[in-house]
Protein backbone atom coordinates (compact mmCIF):
# COMPACT_ATOMS: atom_id res chain seq x y z
CA UNK A 1 0.00 0.00 0.00
CA UNK A 2 1.57 3.39 -0.65
CA UNK A 3 0.80 6.70 0.98
CA UNK A 4 -2.01 7.43 -1.25
CA UNK A 5 -3.85 4.85 1.13
CA UNK A 6 -7.45 6.42 2.23
CA UNK A 7 -8.17 3.89 4.62
CA UNK A 8 -9.93 4.69 7.79
CA UNK A 9 -7.92 3.38 10.82
CA UNK A 10 -9.79 2.56 14.19
CA UNK A 11 -7.02 1.61 16.37
CA UNK A 12 -7.51 2.45 20.85
CA UNK A 13 -9.36 5.18 21.09
CA UNK A 14 -7.71 8.05 23.04
CA UNK A 15 -9.03 9.77 26.11
CA UNK A 16 -10.08 12.95 23.93
CA UNK A 17 -12.24 10.31 21.71
CA UNK A 18 -10.07 11.54 18.49
CA UNK A 19 -9.09 8.29 16.14
CA UNK A 20 -6.61 7.53 14.19
CA UNK A 21 -7.29 7.73 10.83
CA UNK A 22 -5.14 6.98 7.67
CA UNK A 23 -6.47 9.58 5.32
CA UNK A 24 -5.50 12.27 8.08
CA UNK A 25 -1.70 10.36 8.15
CA UNK A 26 0.07 12.51 5.48
CA UNK A 27 3.30 9.94 4.88
CA UNK A 28 2.11 6.49 5.78
CA UNK A 29 3.55 3.61 3.10
CA UNK A 30 1.50 0.55 3.94
CA UNK A 31 -0.76 -0.29 6.94
CA UNK A 32 -0.52 -4.35 7.25
CA UNK A 33 -2.97 -6.54 9.95
CA UNK A 34 -1.84 -9.75 11.29
CA UNK A 35 -4.16 -12.32 12.45
CA UNK A 36 -4.11 -14.51 15.15
CA UNK A 37 -2.09 -17.08 12.65
CA UNK A 38 0.10 -14.73 12.61
CA UNK A 39 -0.91 -14.50 8.56
CA UNK A 40 -0.32 -10.56 7.19
CA UNK A 41 -3.07 -8.75 5.10
CA UNK A 42 -2.48 -5.42 3.72
CA UNK A 43 -5.30 -3.29 4.51
CA UNK A 44 -7.34 -2.73 1.85
CA UNK A 45 -8.14 1.05 1.29
CA UNK A 46 -12.20 0.38 1.86
CA UNK A 47 -11.95 -1.72 5.05
CA UNK A 48 -11.95 0.20 8.60
CA UNK A 49 -9.20 -1.60 10.57
CA UNK A 50 -10.54 -3.13 13.74
CA UNK A 51 -9.89 -2.35 16.99
CA UNK A 52 -6.67 -2.91 18.67
CA UNK A 53 -7.98 -4.76 21.44
CA UNK A 54 -10.40 -6.94 19.25
CA UNK A 55 -8.95 -9.05 17.20
CA UNK A 56 -7.50 -11.33 19.48
CA UNK A 57 -3.40 -12.35 19.27
CA UNK A 58 -3.64 -10.31 15.93
CA UNK A 59 -1.42 -7.08 15.65
CA UNK A 60 -0.99 -4.30 13.50
CA UNK A 61 2.43 -3.08 11.19
CA UNK A 62 1.91 0.22 10.29
CA UNK A 63 4.96 2.08 8.16
CA UNK A 64 5.59 5.89 7.17
CA UNK A 65 7.65 7.80 5.27
CA UNK A 66 9.32 10.52 7.49
CA UNK A 67 10.12 12.86 5.11
CA UNK A 68 6.54 13.49 4.26
CA UNK A 69 4.28 12.05 7.36
CA UNK A 70 3.01 14.43 10.16
CA UNK A 71 2.81 12.77 13.19
CA UNK A 72 2.83 15.41 15.70
CA UNK A 73 -0.85 15.27 16.24
CA UNK A 74 -0.83 11.58 16.36
CA UNK A 75 2.17 11.39 18.76
CA UNK A 76 0.62 14.26 21.10
CA UNK A 77 -2.75 12.26 22.08
CA UNK A 78 -0.79 9.13 22.85
CA UNK A 79 -1.73 7.14 19.29
CA UNK A 80 1.18 5.93 18.19
CA UNK A 81 2.40 4.68 21.82
CA UNK A 82 3.95 6.93 25.07
CA UNK A 83 4.20 10.21 24.07
CA UNK A 84 7.66 10.96 24.78
CA UNK A 85 8.72 7.99 23.38
CA UNK A 86 7.70 8.11 20.58
CA UNK A 87 8.73 11.57 20.33
CA UNK A 88 12.42 10.23 20.43
CA UNK A 89 11.99 7.66 18.24
CA UNK A 90 10.73 9.45 15.52
CA UNK A 91 12.44 12.74 15.68
CA UNK A 92 14.93 13.97 13.59
CA UNK A 93 17.97 12.42 15.49
CA UNK A 94 19.72 9.61 13.72
CA UNK A 95 21.54 8.34 16.66
CA UNK A 96 21.29 4.64 17.43
CA UNK A 97 19.33 4.28 20.69
CA UNK A 98 16.61 2.06 22.29
CA UNK A 99 14.34 3.01 25.08
CA UNK A 100 12.09 0.93 26.88
CA UNK A 101 8.77 2.47 28.72
CA UNK A 102 6.47 0.26 30.21
CA UNK A 103 5.39 -2.47 27.84
CA UNK A 104 6.50 -0.59 24.93
CA UNK A 105 10.05 0.13 23.30
CA UNK A 106 10.95 2.40 20.79
CA UNK A 107 14.35 3.77 19.20
CA UNK A 108 16.21 4.06 15.79
CA UNK A 109 18.15 1.34 14.45
CA UNK A 110 20.46 0.96 11.47
CA UNK A 111 19.36 -0.29 8.02
CA UNK A 112 21.39 -0.57 4.39
CA UNK A 113 19.76 2.10 2.15
CA UNK A 114 17.83 0.53 -0.85
CA UNK A 115 18.38 2.08 -4.47
CA UNK A 116 15.75 0.82 -6.66
CA UNK A 117 17.44 1.22 -9.76
CA UNK A 118 20.99 -0.35 -8.73
CA UNK A 119 23.06 2.65 -8.78
CA UNK A 120 25.76 3.38 -6.68
CA UNK A 121 25.77 5.40 -3.81
CA UNK A 122 28.06 7.00 -1.60
CA UNK A 123 26.71 6.29 2.14
CA UNK A 124 24.80 2.64 2.19
CA UNK A 125 23.67 3.11 5.80
CA UNK A 126 20.05 3.96 6.65
CA UNK A 127 17.62 4.06 9.51
CA UNK A 128 14.56 2.34 10.96
CA UNK A 129 12.51 4.21 13.25
CA UNK A 130 10.05 2.31 15.72
CA UNK A 131 7.94 1.82 18.20
CA UNK A 132 6.73 -1.20 19.35
CA UNK A 133 3.71 -2.12 21.86
CA UNK A 134 1.84 -5.33 23.06
CA UNK A 135 -0.02 -5.12 19.97
CA UNK A 136 1.47 -2.70 17.25
CA UNK A 137 4.53 -1.81 15.34
CA UNK A 138 4.82 1.63 14.11
CA UNK A 139 7.98 2.41 12.37
CA UNK A 140 9.37 4.75 9.63
CA UNK A 141 12.60 5.60 7.75
CA UNK A 142 13.67 8.62 6.03
CA UNK A 143 15.04 7.32 2.88
CA UNK A 144 14.57 3.96 1.84
CA UNK A 145 15.73 1.23 3.27
CA UNK A 146 16.41 -2.87 2.95
CA UNK A 147 14.35 -4.28 6.31
CA UNK A 148 10.85 -2.85 5.67
CA UNK A 149 10.49 -3.73 2.06
CA UNK A 150 11.61 -7.38 2.52
CA UNK A 151 9.91 -7.86 5.83
CA UNK A 152 6.59 -6.54 3.88
CA UNK A 153 7.38 -8.89 0.57
CA UNK A 154 8.01 -11.88 3.04
CA UNK A 155 4.75 -11.27 5.15
CA UNK A 156 3.01 -11.38 1.55
CA UNK A 157 4.49 -14.54 0.57
CA UNK A 158 2.86 -16.35 3.61
CA UNK A 159 5.37 -16.23 6.60
CA UNK A 160 3.78 -15.81 9.60
CA UNK A 161 4.73 -12.85 12.26
CA UNK A 162 2.55 -14.00 15.26
CA UNK A 163 3.64 -10.88 17.36
CA UNK A 164 5.19 -7.87 17.18
CA UNK A 165 8.26 -8.31 18.89
CA UNK A 166 8.61 -11.31 16.29
CA UNK A 167 7.65 -8.88 13.56
CA UNK A 168 10.81 -6.84 14.62
CA UNK A 169 13.03 -9.47 14.81
CA UNK A 170 11.85 -10.34 11.25
CA UNK A 171 13.18 -6.54 10.57
CA UNK A 172 16.46 -6.60 11.79
CA UNK A 173 16.95 -9.90 11.03
CA UNK A 174 16.91 -8.99 6.90
CA UNK A 175 18.96 -5.86 8.37
CA UNK A 176 21.46 -8.57 9.32
CA UNK A 177 21.07 -10.87 6.10
CA UNK A 178 21.64 -7.22 3.51
CA UNK A 179 24.86 -6.41 6.00
CA UNK A 180 25.87 -10.35 5.80
CA UNK A 181 25.40 -10.07 1.94
CA UNK A 182 26.92 -6.76 1.46
CA UNK A 183 29.91 -7.99 3.71
CA UNK A 184 30.53 -11.63 1.77
CA UNK A 185 30.83 -9.33 -1.51
CA UNK A 186 33.26 -7.28 0.61
CA UNK A 187 35.15 -10.32 1.36
CA UNK A 188 35.41 -11.55 -2.04
CA UNK A 189 36.69 -8.29 -3.32
CA UNK A 190 39.30 -8.40 -0.76
CA UNK A 191 40.42 -12.34 -1.79
CA UNK A 192 40.53 -11.37 -5.00
CA UNK A 193 42.55 -8.50 -4.60
CA UNK A 194 45.13 -10.64 -1.63
CA UNK A 195 45.44 -13.08 -4.73
CA UNK A 196 46.82 -10.09 -6.81
CA UNK A 197 49.32 -9.41 -4.20
CA UNK A 198 50.70 -12.76 -3.94
CA UNK A 199 50.53 -13.56 -7.56
CA UNK A 200 52.88 -10.02 -8.05
CA UNK A 201 49.97 -8.28 -9.85
CA UNK A 202 48.93 -4.81 -7.68
CA UNK A 203 47.74 -2.31 -10.73
CA UNK A 204 44.43 -1.04 -9.60
CA UNK A 205 44.28 -2.71 -6.22
CA UNK A 206 45.34 0.43 -4.05
CA UNK A 207 42.16 1.93 -5.62
CA UNK A 208 39.84 -0.62 -5.29
CA UNK A 209 40.94 -1.18 -1.49
CA UNK A 210 39.56 2.53 0.16
CA UNK A 211 36.30 2.20 -0.95
CA UNK A 212 36.05 -1.56 0.54
CA UNK A 213 37.92 -0.58 3.42
CA UNK A 214 35.52 2.56 3.92
CA UNK A 215 31.96 0.26 3.45
CA UNK A 216 33.62 -2.29 5.43
CA UNK A 217 34.51 0.36 8.40
CA UNK A 218 31.06 2.19 8.12
CA UNK A 219 29.21 -1.44 8.06
CA UNK A 220 31.08 -2.15 11.18
CA UNK A 221 30.35 1.14 12.92
CA UNK A 222 26.54 0.46 12.58
CA UNK A 223 26.95 -3.01 13.40
CA UNK A 224 28.59 -1.83 16.86
CA UNK A 225 26.13 0.24 17.56
CA UNK A 226 23.33 -2.29 16.86
CA UNK A 227 25.11 -4.70 19.22
CA UNK A 228 25.25 -1.84 22.13
CA UNK A 229 21.53 -1.25 21.39
CA UNK A 230 20.22 -5.09 21.85
CA UNK A 231 22.47 -5.71 24.62
CA UNK A 232 20.81 -2.33 26.33
CA UNK A 233 17.73 -4.07 25.17
CA UNK A 234 18.36 -6.97 27.46
CA UNK A 235 19.49 -5.37 30.64
CA UNK A 236 16.85 -2.75 30.47
CA UNK A 237 13.77 -5.78 29.63
CA UNK A 238 14.98 -7.40 33.00
CA UNK A 239 14.41 -4.09 35.40
CA UNK A 240 11.62 -2.81 33.03
CA UNK A 241 9.45 -6.30 33.24
CA UNK A 242 9.10 -7.20 29.12
CA UNK A 243 7.90 -9.92 28.38
CA UNK A 244 10.28 -13.09 27.70
CA UNK A 245 9.70 -13.26 24.45
CA UNK A 246 11.08 -9.97 24.04
CA UNK A 247 13.79 -10.99 26.43
CA UNK A 248 14.83 -13.79 24.35
CA UNK A 249 14.43 -12.29 21.04
CA UNK A 250 16.99 -9.55 22.56
CA UNK A 251 19.18 -12.40 23.39
CA UNK A 252 19.37 -14.17 19.95
CA UNK A 253 19.29 -10.85 17.62
CA UNK A 254 22.44 -9.74 20.09
CA UNK A 255 23.98 -13.09 19.48
CA UNK A 256 24.01 -13.03 15.49
CA UNK A 257 24.84 -9.28 15.79
CA UNK A 258 27.91 -10.33 17.47
CA UNK A 259 28.89 -12.81 15.21
CA UNK A 260 28.41 -10.84 12.25
CA UNK A 261 30.41 -7.83 13.86
CA UNK A 262 33.40 -10.02 14.31
CA UNK A 263 33.47 -10.47 10.35
CA UNK A 264 32.82 -7.20 9.62
CA UNK A 265 36.05 -6.30 11.65
CA UNK A 266 37.92 -9.03 10.19
CA UNK A 267 37.13 -7.27 6.67
CA UNK A 268 37.96 -4.05 7.90
CA UNK A 269 41.42 -5.56 9.35
CA UNK A 270 42.31 -7.82 6.63
CA UNK A 271 41.71 -4.68 3.60
CA UNK A 272 44.09 -2.63 6.18
CA UNK A 273 46.80 -4.89 6.14
CA UNK A 274 46.13 -5.16 2.56
CA UNK A 275 47.00 -1.53 2.29
CA UNK A 276 49.75 -1.73 3.85
CA UNK A 277 51.01 -4.33 2.22
CA UNK A 278 50.44 -2.57 -1.05
CA UNK A 279 52.11 0.36 0.61
CA UNK A 280 55.00 -1.19 1.39
CA UNK A 281 55.32 -3.05 -2.30
CA UNK A 282 54.84 0.41 -3.60
CA UNK A 283 57.97 2.02 -1.53
CA UNK A 284 59.94 -1.20 -2.61
CA UNK A 285 59.30 -0.50 -6.60
CA UNK A 286 59.98 3.59 -5.89
CA UNK A 287 63.06 2.80 -3.93
CA UNK A 288 64.43 -0.09 -6.90
CA UNK A 289 63.18 2.92 -9.57
CA UNK A 290 65.12 5.55 -7.18
CA UNK A 291 68.45 3.20 -7.41
CA UNK A 292 68.63 2.53 -11.40
CA UNK A 293 68.03 6.38 -12.07
CA UNK A 294 70.68 7.22 -9.00
CA UNK A 295 73.15 4.58 -10.82
CA UNK A 296 72.49 6.31 -14.49
CA UNK A 297 72.74 9.50 -13.11
CA UNK A 298 76.43 8.13 -11.67
CA UNK A 299 77.03 6.56 -14.84
CA UNK A 300 76.76 9.73 -16.81
CA UNK A 301 77.90 12.15 -14.74
CA UNK A 302 82.29 11.65 -15.57
CA UNK A 303 80.76 11.94 -19.88
CA UNK A 304 78.55 14.54 -19.25
CA UNK A 305 81.61 16.58 -17.42
CA UNK A 306 84.08 15.40 -19.87
CA UNK A 307 81.93 16.63 -23.12
CA UNK A 308 81.10 19.87 -21.14
CA UNK A 309 84.12 20.45 -20.88
CA UNK A 310 85.83 19.71 -24.45
CA UNK A 311 82.34 21.69 -25.51
CA UNK A 312 83.65 24.95 -24.14
CA UNK A 313 84.96 27.67 -26.92
CA UNK A 314 87.75 28.86 -25.71
CA UNK A 315 91.47 28.87 -26.75
CA UNK A 316 94.55 26.59 -26.21
CA UNK A 317 91.84 23.43 -25.55
CA UNK A 318 93.13 20.00 -25.52
CA UNK A 319 92.98 18.04 -29.00
CA UNK A 320 91.47 21.06 -30.64
CA UNK A 321 93.93 20.29 -33.32
CA UNK A 322 94.35 16.45 -33.28
CA UNK A 323 92.38 14.70 -36.06
CA UNK A 324 91.72 12.06 -33.91
CA UNK A 325 90.35 14.38 -30.78
CA UNK A 326 86.78 13.05 -31.27
CA UNK A 327 87.44 9.70 -30.78
CA UNK A 328 89.52 10.42 -27.88
CA UNK A 329 87.42 12.12 -26.46
CA UNK A 330 84.97 10.00 -26.80
CA UNK A 331 86.84 6.95 -25.09
CA UNK A 332 87.25 9.37 -22.16
CA UNK A 333 83.89 9.54 -21.67
CA UNK A 334 83.48 5.90 -22.00
CA UNK A 335 86.41 5.05 -19.45
CA UNK A 336 84.57 7.63 -17.24
CA UNK A 337 81.37 5.64 -17.42
CA UNK A 338 83.03 2.36 -16.91
CA UNK A 339 85.29 4.19 -13.90
CA UNK A 340 81.98 5.55 -11.78
CA UNK A 341 80.64 1.87 -12.26
CA UNK A 342 83.73 0.43 -10.96
CA UNK A 343 83.38 2.46 -8.02
CA UNK A 344 79.65 1.79 -7.36
CA UNK A 345 80.59 -1.83 -7.38
CA UNK A 346 83.72 -1.49 -4.87
CA UNK A 347 81.68 0.67 -2.58
CA UNK A 348 78.74 -2.11 -2.40
CA UNK A 349 75.96 0.15 -3.42
CA UNK A 350 73.04 -2.33 -4.68
CA UNK A 351 69.52 -2.76 -5.87
CA UNK A 352 66.73 -3.17 -2.70
CA UNK A 353 66.61 -6.91 -2.42
CA UNK A 354 63.16 -8.43 -3.33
Amino acid sequence: MSSEVRTRMTSPTPENGTRLRADRLAGLLWAMRFDADGCGHIVDAAVDLPDLGAFGAGFLWLHFDLGRAELDAAIGQGQLGPQRLATSAFGPDEHQRITVEGDHVGGVVADLSRVADGTEQDDVTGRLHFVMGPRALVSGRRKPVESPEATRAAAAEGVRIASPVLLLETLIGYVIASIAASGGKLSDEVDGIEDHILDERVRGDRRRLGPIRRDAVRLHRQLLGLCAVFHRLEDDGATQDLPPQAMTVAGRIAQRLDALDRDMNLIAERSRLLQEELSARVADQSNRQLYTLSVLTALFLPPTFITGFFGVNTKGLPLADNPHGTLIVLLLSLGSAVLAYGLIRILGIRAPRE
